[in-house]
């Protein structure tokens, strides 16, 4: 069977760096874009440095933006005094997407994890605290992963945070919808049975 060219096997390299995107699908994408009008994958690689370029981080709560503040953090219509504390930048996206949260974001860039290096020092903790004494904010909302660091990070966050005058939640946790509890583990049904709230 003839190799391909290593034009093709460097791009077939880079696309399965990229999340998500497993050997097949980086090897249908290179070919894919190598047989394509010269024209369209010029195009493709405007839009991939031209959002690589425009794209920053809020200076405010360091969301993905294009204009700083971004327009939630510019938005007067948001609750101000509730601010979701996540991860990622994309995890705004995906709150933003169930359309239920009417506050503000603060992205910590991360989750405390002593054995990969990331200390609290490493996390935008300060630039939330400053926040809090220039914004009228009376909740932090919690919400990060179910995982050992997740967990480690929102209880050192909670413990930290407690003296500031600001109430701390965290979202429940519980079984995703449409399935049975037949598929849930065991801290999910847990977290499940402690995030319950009384039905009206």
């Amino acid at each position: 069977m003839a190799s391909l060219p290593e034009p093709i096997i460097a791009l077939i390299a880079a696309l399965g760096r990229l999340p998500g995107i497993g050997p097949r699908s980086a090897e249908r994408i290179a070919l894919y874009i190598v047989q394509s009008e010269t024209g369209a994958v010029q195009q493709l690689a405007q839009s991939i440095l031209h959002a690589r370029e425009k794209i920053k981080l809020c200076s405010v709560c360091g969301g993905l933006t294009e204009r700083d503040p971004c327009g939630i953090c510019a938005d007067d219509r948001r609750d101000a005094s509730l601010i979701c504390l996540v991860e990622r930048p994309t995890d705004i996206l995906s709150i933003e997407k169930s359309g239920s949260f009417r506050g503000k974001f603060h992205v910590l860039g991360g989750k405390i994890s002593p054995l990969n290096g990331v200390e609290p020092e490493d996390l935008r903790i300060v630039e939330l605290e400053k926040r809090l004494t220039e914004e009228p904010v009376r909740e932090i909302i919690i919400a990060l992963g179910t995982d050992v660091e997740g967990d480690a990070t929102g209880f050192y966050l909670a413990k930290r945070l407690s003296g500031k005058g600001v109430q701390i939640s965290r979202i429940a946790h519980g079984l995703p919808a449409g399935s049975g509890l037949e598929f849930a583990d065991e801290i999910t049904l847990s977290r499940a049975l402690e995030g319950r709230r009384e039905m009206t």
